[in-house]
């Protein structure tokens, strides 16, 4: 393939934000370590008409994760730490539980610490609404259960790389942003990579971060005093030498990067993909080693085809760019590969027989795709076993059965999951108030058995949502301001019900 026809092709993934007063994207691909094609595409600002370009500054979300862990491997190079510490030796206000957490497991997203963020939203505190760092470690110092145990699977945990960031300071006795810049960025010559801790930050070069309305773009910014989880903002250039550096490093060791892209390993043998801070997966054969990230107004992707030379890096200033399927859309370019035969999945709803997991798959213009708390995607048809839901993290891997059933894979443990009806009615009505005192939320439900609406108090909060049943022990709780038709599951329990999400596991309310 020449490369005007390649340029032309990766052009064309991005023509949505070709059009005037549109916010954009930045993106270069790496063959070997040379550049063979770079491009910006619409405005860092569209108020003021500014272009988008290498040098601007955008939030890449939670790939500030790679950083962090970075500097964990450093910091325990010199005997500051050890990844097999218990998360209290250093935070001692991180509750214990029945089972020993490691920061090893913080760094690799299978401790079972229950989402920070997931957390705040059903404590009532919304992410765009003022809050502190020392309410983050409120919300985790109130925390009454795991996810599930420790090491047996891996669900994606802000809380994690938190409690990192902070122990991270801890030992140094100098802020993140002082530890990053001494250890990386200044070496590296990323001087235009750093922490921004508040949304509203003033800062030369600095793109606005947009939402889309149905009245049109918005600028969109979160309440939430970032860390080293998902705060650091950069620019193409800059994210271009931190790729590089991934594969000949100038700061760090191989040793190090190899630790990161390794993927864990469960309790029951199998394989993961998420490393410690870097995720590695295999796309239609070849292994790809990188991370994303999603913020207020942002998204971004780092993407190594790490046997095959070639290098992806995008940046965008907008959160409607689906930035991991569109660097593995750049691959197939690359490469060469056409799309895979689809399996056939049924629109519906579909419940985990024996467990808590609820999603669905929409059918449009004969293509499925994937629903879940945490958002809409494609899938890999691809991969192995079955259909991947084709977004940065998830462990879990489809395949239809004959009897309408789904077979799943996740995190190495086989699930069923059986449709529901579409006319779901509860046996009985959740009407009521119930608890959850150790983390001082209350709610009052009031409705039938086919609707009603959810009314959570706590001292951090307030939010009002309706609920419709969807099975006779199974409500969804709805979000009608976003995209997403439901954000968590109510499984109704004997004396009261469990609030559950993509990152969220039994919350447990009991009846006041």
């Amino acid at each position: 393939m020449s490369h005007a026809d390649f340029a032309k092709r990766v052009d064309a993934l991005f023509s949505e934000f070709s059009g005037p007063e549109m916010p954009g994207a930045v993106v270069a691909v790496t063959e070997n370590g040379r550049e063979i094609f770079a491009n910006a595409y619409g405005l860092a600002n569209i108020n003021d008409d500014v272009p988008m370009g290498r040098k601007t500054i955008m939030r890449i979300g939670s790939q500030s994760k790679q950083f962090t862990v970075l500097l964990v491997l450093m910091l325990e190079a010199e005997g500051k730490l050890n990844l097999e510490d218990e998360v209290q030796k250093h935070l001692p206000y991180v509750p214990r539980f029945e089972y020993p957490l490691t920061l090893r497991q913080l760094a690799s997203n299978t401790s079972g610490y229950r989402d920070y963020m997931e957390v705040m939203v059903f404590s009532g505190l919304s992410w765009f609404a003022p809050s502190d760092r020392q309410t983050i470690r409120e919300i985790i110092a109130r925390q009454d259960e795991l996810d599930f145990k420790p090491g047996s699977a891996m669900i994606y945990s802000n809380s994690g790389f938190f409690m990192l960031y902070e122990i991270i300071e801890q030992i140094e006795g100098a802020t993140f942003n002082e530890v990053l810049r001494n250890r990386v960025t200044g070496p590296l010559g990323m001087y235009d990579t750093s922490l921004m801790v508040r949304d509203g930050s003033v800062m030369k070069r600095l793109a606005a971060h947009y939402t889309k309305r149905a009245e049109g773009w918005a600028h969109l910014g979160w309440g939430i005093e970032e860390d080293g989880g998902g705060g650091i903002v950069s620019t193409l250039d800059d994210m271009v030498i931190w790729q590089q550096n991934l594969i000949n490093p100038k700061i760090g060791t191989a040793e190090m990067y190899e630790r990161m892209a390794t993927p864990c390993v469960f309790d029951n043998g199998a394989t993961g993909f998420y490393g410690l801070g870097l995720v590695t997966d295999v796309y239609r054969g070849r292994r790809a080693v990188g991370h994303g990230g999603g913020v207020a107004g942002g998204k971004s992707q780092s993407m190594r085809f790490v046997d095959h030379g070639l290098g992806i890096v995008i940046i965008a200033n907008n959160d409607q760019i689906a930035a991991f399927k569109v660097a593995r859309r750049i691959a197939d370019i690359y490469f060469g590969t056409t799309a895979p035969a689809q399996l056939e999945l049924a629109p519906g709803h579909y419940r985990q027989e024996g467990g808590p997991d609820v999603f669905e798959i929409v059918v449009k213009n004969g293509v499925p795709t994937f629903l879940s708390s945490s958002g809409v995607t494609g899938f890999d048809f691809a991969h192995p076993g079955g259909a991947k839901p084709e977004r940065g993290i998830t462990d879990l891997v489809l395949s239809p059965r004959p009897d309408g059933k789904l077979d799943g894979m996740f995190c190495g443990a086989p699930r069923v999951y059986a449709p529901l009806a579409a006319d779901g009615k509860a046996a009985v009505p959740l009407a009521g108030r119930y608890a959850n005192k150790a983390q001082g939320l209350e709610v009052e439900i009031e409705g039938d058995s086919q609707r009603g609406i959810f009314r959570l108090r706590s001292d951090l909060g307030a939010m009002n949502a309706p609920i419709v049943a969807a099975d006779s022990d199974l409500w969804f709780l709805l979000q009608p301001e976003t995209d997403l038709p439901w954000r968590a599951t109510l499984n109704v329990i004997v004396d009261g019900f469990e609030l559950n999400t993509d990152w969220v596991k039994n919350l447990r309310f009991t009846r006041a």
